[in-house]
Order: C-alpha cells, then structure tokens, then sequence
C-alpha cells in the first residue's frame, strides 16, 4: 500500500467509522501554498478491487492508490491545481466497472434561514428540511438525506446502495443545530434506508427509521423508504376554497379503521388499497349522507392491534393501504364527492419500538429521561418532551405537513387530558409537579394553545379537535381568550351519561331521568362533538346494539331512539363505523365489519335510519345552525321522568325556523301526550323512528294540529301519539 497524507488517527477513524467529521478528509482538497499547491482526493469505498478517479469534463482518469486495507483510497494531484468536476471509476471484485459520484464533493444544503428557525424552535414546516429529498444538484440527481441527533458522535445513511455499512456514508455535522445531512448522488426514490448512530452511551450503533420518512416498508419491515410526495397534482380546488371550519353547519363525521372496514381487498391480509378505499367506502358514505370521514391514524405503525395510535412513522401514511400518492389520491377523491377527511393525530405518546423515536442519539431526545414525566404505564408508551425544541419542532411540522401535502381537512388530536395532566392516570409519588407545584402540564399547554395558532393561521378552515375528558376550560376557545385554540371538543360526558341511561332497562329510567338531561346544563360551554367512537365498541363495552337492554324489538327500538336523540341533541356527530347498522358483537381491528347483517332488515332499517337523519340534519337548520347557543335550543318539558319523555325545540338563526322533538325512552304507546309548541297551525312529522320503514311498529300520525293555549310556558300546544321507544320530529307548515 502507499504511504498516505493522511495521519494513521484519522486512517483509523475513518475505516472504523468513529470520524464526526468526514467531509474534512474525504472528497477532494487543496493542499499546500503557493507554487507547491495541488489537490488531494480521497474516498472511502470499502469491499472494491481498485478506484480511479475521473475528471468529469476532459474524461482523464488517476489510479487512487489504496491506504487502508478497509478500502480507504488516496490520490494526490499537482496539475490541475483547482478543484474541478469528479467522479469515481470503482472496480469491483466481479463484473465490470463503473462511475460512481462521490457524496464528498457536494457542500452543504440547508439554508441560514431554515437552520436560524430550527435552532429558535419555531420551524413550522420542518419536513422540508429533515427526512429524505430528492434533488438534483449540479445536475446530479440524488437524495439529501438530514437528521436530528444533536448527542450523536456519528451519523450515517445506511440502505442497500452501501451494503448497510455505516461506514461508508458518514454525515455532515451542524455543531450548532445538532443536524446532520449528506447528499447521496445516485439514491433515488424507492431506495430503503435508515440511520446509524454511534451514541457515546451506547457499545453499539444504533439503527433509526428516519423520523421524518414520508414512506416506510410494510411491517414487519422497518425501514425507511425515499419517496417525493410534493409531485402530486391535486384537483380539488373548489373544495378547499370553500371549506371552513363548520360551526355553522352540519358536521356529520363517520369514524373509520381502514383496516377493518372491509377486508376483500388486494392489499396484504386482504387490505382494501387507498384506492380500493375510494371505489367502495366513499360511496358509502356519501350514500349515506355523512359530511366527513374521520380516520383512524394512518401514520405508519408497526404493531396492527394498537389501531395505528403507537406510532413510528409520523410523516409516513402507513403502507399496509398502499404508497403516499395512493393516499393522496383517496383524499383527493374524497374532496371531489364532497366528504371532508380529519385524521386521529397522536402527538401525545409513541410507542417503545427500537427503531423509533425513543433514545433515538443515545439520548432521551425526544422523550422525557424520567419515568414518572416519560412513560404512559397505561398503554406502554413514552411521552413526548414539550419542552425540548427539537420536539416542537417535530410535532407542529408534522400537524402542518398532512395539511399541506395531503389536504387534510381536520386534526382529531387523541388524548389530550393525558397531555395536560402531569398526574395523568398516575398515583401519588408516581409524577412531578410543575415549575409552581401544580399538576398542569405548563409545556405541553403551551404546545397545544401554539399548534392551534399555527394550524389556524395557515390553514383557514381546517378545524381541530380535542378528545379532552376532564372538565378542563375553554378547550374549543381561542388562545388570545386564555383558550386552548381547538374548534371542538369531544362531550365525553355527554356520551358517558347518555349511554349508562340507554342501558338501563325502561322501567328504571325514571330513576336516572337526570342522566339524560344534564348534559344541557353545561351544552354550550364548548363547541361540543357528540362522539359515539370506536372506544365504546370495544373491551368488553359491546356493540352499540348489544348495549341495548330488551329483547331484539326493543333493543332495535332502543338503538333507533338514541341515534335520533344523537342527531337531535346540540352538537355535532360522530358515529364508529358497523354501528350505522347496528353489528352485534364488538370491533375487532383484525378483521371486517359483519356486513352480511346489512341482508337483514332489521339491520338495513337501522342503516335506513342514519341515512335519513343525515339528510334531515343537513336539510334543516335548526338541527346544526346554532348548535353552540341557547339561542339554538329550548326545552319543552325536561322533567317528566315519571314518562321517561323529554321534549325541546331546536331553532335555526331564523327563530321562525324551528323543528319541536319528543322522545319517548319507554316501550309504551303514550296516547294523547300533550306537548306545548312556539306557534299554531299544522305540523308534520318529518321524523319518526318508530317508522315501519326502519323496523319499527308504525305507531304515530303524520301530522298534527297545535291550538292556541300556553302549555310548558309556550303559546300553543298539541296532542301526540308517541311511539314506544320513538322519537318524533315536527315541522310547522309555512
């Protein structure tokens, strides 16, 4: 072998792979002043018979000579004395040669501006930075790859295209920043990879999924994949001019897993594809008058029984369902027929996997170091730091990026009192207090009230929402009124209440009358959702339908009872996907809905039923107009619990415009029920679910007259037949 320049320190670092700071050695330099100048160009290329390098311009070719028997080559050129345009001639052990362009001779690529945000914590769009680009530059096509790992002594980009060796493609360091990047020459799209970190707390490397991947092999895989998902053309522009954040209008949103909805697909396990989604499940929906799909995360996640909330792949729609253009394309369509998409957004927790986030430089980068602020006991996870920027940073770029590369119309941000609580489902002894001595997570406060502004300011009418369980204030409030900043928030309580009330058998629920109608006490504290979601339908919960008490009739009636007060209530709606036709047994994620019930008629006059409460609830205003403001409701009677019949008016911004509702949550036929109304003149039943169209006995009469006399504090007052376990709506005539 030659005798190298290079000191044997170096020598060894390198060809160990211990260097921090390849770009120093590596590629070519000038050496020496004046008339003794020249060039010196070395490259690491291990597992190579022998390395020429070549003039890119004039074709000359240098024999390099071998300094390292790892492969470490070396050539010293006195003419030219400038630094020109190379590329390596590399022979290997088999076959013919050929050019390869060195990583080493390309400078740094990131800016002074996205370093200067990164470093104060406010970088809102991070995901241009980080994660894997394609690029050309000097007209070399290629991927910049850029990591976060500021407690790193090395960084590589490792895949298939270096034999997995860490060795080979070394990163640039930013000291400041605690970034590292290189520009891989010939890498393009499609290409698996991953980090590997050589951590001073650590023996060994190491081996990351990229935080910000944007694609991710299909589990049991955990590599990262290079894909470029800004070359999408979108065609919903119409859509996202007109979208808002729907507090005037009805927000009817059917919860999906997309794993589990149908399982006759062409993905693996039977998956229906992204696009297979967009064939059959937007149809569906449509047909069945929903405003929006909500998804269950789509982020990628190794684990299929966590539903997608433990997650590895942030940036990266999960490829059980296909690649992030086949993402984009269902979104798009969804847009076209007039559904809007929020996505379940876990920035709360993730999950331990080692080739995720957790000690991903060695360190607790991401995560808090101790248990008792790091660790959800409950469900296996950590807990993000809030106070760390590179956390921040992280979270806020990933909540703008699935609004910006995939048009996400909603962000349903899960378990949020988990996020505010630093006492969250943990014992005495088991946390640590705030900066003040309280159990307010001050940080994580701080984070949620900044991703609202940025999502807001960036993004008008996209909307947001918390799944906030406690009694924690002015969730759905704005930041600058002491807010959280959220459009809504799950009414968890009112969930809670009105499902312990349906259970009861009806000849008890005289006793738990309050249950029912408590929820109004405090319905207009917030820009409530009523969620009936996927967390009601398992772990023993049962179906929705199983939920009912009574027979089949009853529990049939029962279930047709709730989801008309549902729709009813104040509030926008949220129904868990099987529940729409009331499936028997419990959710289970890993495999399809029971839609062989849908042969029944019971089960289709239930899904009969949602179909036309979606329709009512978009035809008629004073079901969504006002849902927020007393102004929108007024109670008839809530107090006849020796009945188990509430009724109420609900009243569109017209106050002229008004639809009265009764519910009767008793089996009986209540003849001659006296209800008082805002006016008289002839009413039509626009709604009864009690109808034989949805399985029921057909009790009621279409219409009837309301006579002057006060009755409940009204003016007017009419006679009704109720169904047994029925809900009626009625419309005065014009």
């Amino acid at each position: 072998m030659a005798t190298p320049l290079l000191d044997t320190p170096q020598i060894h670092a390198l060809t160990r792979g211990d260097h921090d700071n390849p770009f120093a050695v590596l590629g070519m330099h000038t050496q020496g002043e004046g008339g003794k100048s020249g060039l010196v160009v070395r490259a690491f290329l291990p597992f190579v018979a022998a390395v020429e390098l070549v003039h890119a311009g004039t074709g000359k070719t240098w024999p390099m000579a071998r300094i390292a028997e790892a492969g470490l080559y070396e050539t010293v050129l006195t003419s030219p004395k400038k630094p020109f345009p190379y590329r390596f001639r590399i022979h290997p052990n088999e076959g013919p040669a050929f050019d390869r362009e060195d990583p080493y001779r390309f400078g740094p690529t990131l800016s002074d501006f996205d370093l200067q945000l990164w470093g104060e914590g406010t970088h809102t769009e991070a995901y241009r930075l980080l994660g894997a680009h394609v690029m050309e530059i000097d007209g070399v096509k290629g991927t910049r790859f850029t990591v976060v790992a500021p407690a790193a002594k090395r960084v590589s980009v490792v895949g298939a295209f270096n034999q997995w060796d860490g060795r080979v493609h070394v990163m640039r360091r930013y000291f400041d920043q605690g970034i590292w990047e290189i520009f891989l020459p010939g890498v393009g799209e499609g290409a698996p990879y991953k980090f590997e970190i050589a951590s001073p707390f650590t023996q060994l490397p190491l081996v990351k999924a990229d935080p910000y991947a944007t694609y991710a092999e299909l589990r049991p895989g955990t590599a990262s994949i290079v894909y470029d998902v800004g070359r999408y053309t979108w065609n919903d522009d119409a859509w996202m001019r007109n979208r808002d954040n729907g507090l005037e209008r009805p927000v009817s949103i059917y919860e999906v897993h997309l794993g589990s909805w149908r399982r006759n697909g062409s993905g693996p396990d039977g998956y229906l594809t992204y696009r297979e989604l967009a064939e059959t499940l937007i149809p569906y929906a449509k047909e069945l008058g929903y405003t929006h799909l909500e998804l269950l995360p789509v982020a990628e996640h190794p684990y299929d029984p966590s539903w997608g909330y433990q997650i590895t792949g942030y940036f990266a729609p999960t490829s059980r369902f296909g690649t992030p253009d086949d993402f984009a394309w269902f979104v798009d369509r969804c847009h076209q027929e007039g559904l809007g998409v929020i996505l379940d957004w876990v920035p709360a927790h993730f999950t331990k996997d080692d080739h995720g986030l957790r000690l991903f430089d060695g360190t607790h980068l991401y995560e808090h170091a101790d248990p008792r602020q790091g660790e959800h006991k409950d469900w296996g996870t950590n807990i993000f730091n809030f106070g760390r920027r590179e956390v921040v940073n992280f979270l806020i770029s990933n909540a703008v990026y699935w609004l910006d590369r995939f048009h996400i119309d909603g962000l349903r941000v899960d378990a949020v009192a988990s996020m505010l609580y630093l006492d969250y489902s943990r014992k005495e002894g088991e946390w640590v207090p705030n900066a003040f001595g309280g159990r307010e997570n001050l940080e994580a406060i701080a984070f949620l009230k900044r991703m609202n502004e940025v999502v807001h300011a960036r993004f008008p009418g996209v909307m947001t929402f918390a799944e906030e369980s406690t009694s924690w204030p002015m969730v759905s409030k704005p930041t600058y009124l002491g807010g959280l900043g959220f459009d809504y928030k799950w009414n968890m309580g009112w969930m809670n209440d009105t499902l312990k009330y349906i259970e009861f058998d009806p000849i008890y629920r005289r006793y738990h009358h309050n249950q029912l109608t408590f929820s109004m006490i405090y319905a207009f504290s917030e820009n409530f959702v009523l969620p009936f979601s996927h967390d009601e339908v398992v772990h023993l919960k049962r179906s929705m339908l199983d939920k009912m008490p009574g027979d089949i009739w009853r529990k049939f009636a029962n279930l047709r009872l709730l989801y008309a007060y549902h729709y009813a209530h104040p509030g926008k709606k949220l129904l868990f996907m099987g529940s729409e036709f009331g499936q028997w047994t419990e959710w289970n994620s890993g495999k399809s809905l029971e839609w062989q019930l849908t042969d029944f008629d019971t089960h289709a006059g239930v899904m009969r039923l949602v179909r036309d409460l979606n329709g009512i609830y978009r035809r008629e205003a004073p079901l969504h107009e006002v849902d927020f403001d007393w102004t929108g409701f007024q109670w008839i009677n809530p107090s006849d619990y020796e009945n188990s019949v509430i009724s109420f008016v609900r009243k569109g911004k017209d106050p002229a415009d008004f639809l009265v509702c009764v519910f009767n949550f008793t089996p009986m036929i209540r003849e001659g029920y006296t209800v008082g109304v805002p006016e008289t003149g002839m009413y039509d039943v626009v709604f009864n679910s009690d109808s034989a169209f949805y399985g029921g006995s057909n009790a009621g009469l279409p219409t009837t007259e309301a006579l002057p006399g006060e009755w409940h504090g009204l003016p007017a007052h009419t006679s009704l037949t109720l169904p047994p376990l029925g809900a009626l709506f009625l419309k005065r005539r014009a």
